[in-house]
């Protein structure tokens, strides 16, 4: 028996430090892989699909293969399924949390576990990046802007070797919603 899979593809290092690629052109990539339904979501790198490929591992290394060689420039692929990106909001990890205008509040989702001696909350030496929690395959985040600016770009410390790309909480909410919508 085949099960069809829908997938949210979180890409990092698409239409950011000058790396500019149309949603069109992203989608048929994905198309070109023989991925079923495919759909992007805003210009960040978000992009939905169907598949019956049972191996997670082997289609993410074979979707990041494609866009490499397509692109150019290695891009991360994390894909979640809908339900747990859905289980990860459902689970309210920012319950509590006082949204400020200096505040942001980000999911981090991670190819890798977070480093085992890595406590929580964990904050950064600058005091701009606070980790609350992690569930399986995402950290929460939350941001405390400095001079209106996201100064630190390690979330986790220098022990981290995975690949990390971060949606604003209700960026996600509302990726979510549109894989929903398939």
């Amino acid at each position: 028996m085949t099960t069809t899979t829908t997938y949210i593809a979180f890409l990092r290092a698409v239409n950011v430090g000058g790396r500019t690629v149309r949603m069109e052109r992203l989608r048929a990539l994905f198309a070109e892989l023989g991925l079923g339904n495919v759909r992007s979501y805003i210009q960040s790198g978000n992009v939905f699909f169907t598949t019956d490929e049972p191996d997670r591992a082997a289609l993410t290394r074979r979707i990041e293969e494609h866009l490499e060689q397509s692109l150019g420039y290695p891009v991360p692929a994390l894909l979640r399924t809908v339900d747990e990106v859905a289980d990860l909001l459902a689970a309210e990890p920012f319950r509590g949390v006082e949204v400020t205008p200096d505040v942001r509040l980000v999911v981090a989702f991670l190819s890798e576990p977070l480093p085992a001696g890595l406590s929580f909350p964990h904050r950064s030496p600058k005091g701009d990046v606070e980790v609350l929690g992690a569930g399986p395959g995402a950290a929460y985040v939350v941001i405390h802007l400095q001079d209106g600016k996201w100064v630190t770009k390690e979330m986790f410390g220098k022990a981290y070797r995975g690949a990390v790309t971060s949606r604003f909480l209700h960026t996600t909410e509302k990726i979510l919603a549109a894989a929903r919508r398939a």
